[in-house]
């Protein structure tokens, strides 16, 4: 079972073999996955990952609604509403929409709304992984929009293995260790047999070398 210490030691490792830059870096893992075939075993991770602590980077929020869900929505402080009529301009501007897509972390919508946006922005959300969540009338807007302003997204592409940023280097070593841990945890009961699927994990800064070492393994 992969602990908080090996991880610490880890990201020791990674400071001690990074030489100091002009900018903040940030953390990241990489989990490699192992005995896996995605298309044969249906298996699909997309996870959103809230973090302990804060990872140097807010999610950036988008909502497509209208209404009183729109107004709840800008008074608690979302990046951006998408109501219907720039929903629809959108359909018939690619490259508008490409870059929404690329710009927003996670999206939300009015569940009225799904099959439009499936639409003007199905062919770039989805293969990103970030079609809309629904979002009732009701629900509590403003904790939804906090829980996600501290998560990560961590999803395979085809590959075995996921990635995310875990923090900046001014983060304390616990602190990273525990971002890490709760990606890793997120991914690992995804996972057919759990750890047992997991075969590295990866961290490093952001202009350094990257240090592993090997989890999945019993002796």
């Amino acid at each position: 079972m992969l602990t908080k210490n090996q991880i610490i030691s880890l990201v020791k490792t990674v400071r001690s073999n990074t030489v100091k830059r002009n900018f903040l870096q940030s953390f990241e893992t990489v989990i490699t996955l192992k005995d896996i075939d995605f298309k044969k075993q249906n298996i699909t991770i997309n996870e959103v990952v809230q973090l302990p602590y804060y990872s140097g980077n807010q999610a950036k929020i988008c909502f497509i609604c209208g209404g009183d869900l729109a107004l709840r929505a800008r008074r608690a402080g979302v990046d951006l509403v998408v109501e219907p009529e720039q929903l629809d301009r959108l359909q018939g501007n690619k490259k508008e929409a490409k870059r929404l897509s690329k710009e927003y972390d996670f999206f939300f919508a009015d569940p009225a709304m799904m099959a439009r946006i499936g639409k003007a922005l199905g062919q770039y959300l989805g293969p990103g992984g970030k079609m809309p969540t629904p979002v009732p009338s009701t629900a509590p807007i403003e904790n939804l929009i906090a829980r996600f302003r501290s998560s990560v997204r961590a999803r395979t592409r085809g590959q075995l293995s996921v990635a995310s940023k875990v923090g900046v280097e001014e983060l304390p070593d616990d602190q990273v260790a525990e971002n890490i841990l709760a990606v890793y945890s997120a991914i690992e009961k995804k996972l057919p047999q759990g750890e047992k699927n997991t075969k590295k994990i990866f961290v490093k800064l952001t202009m350094s070398k990257p240090q592993n070492m090997l989890v999945g393994v019993r002796e």
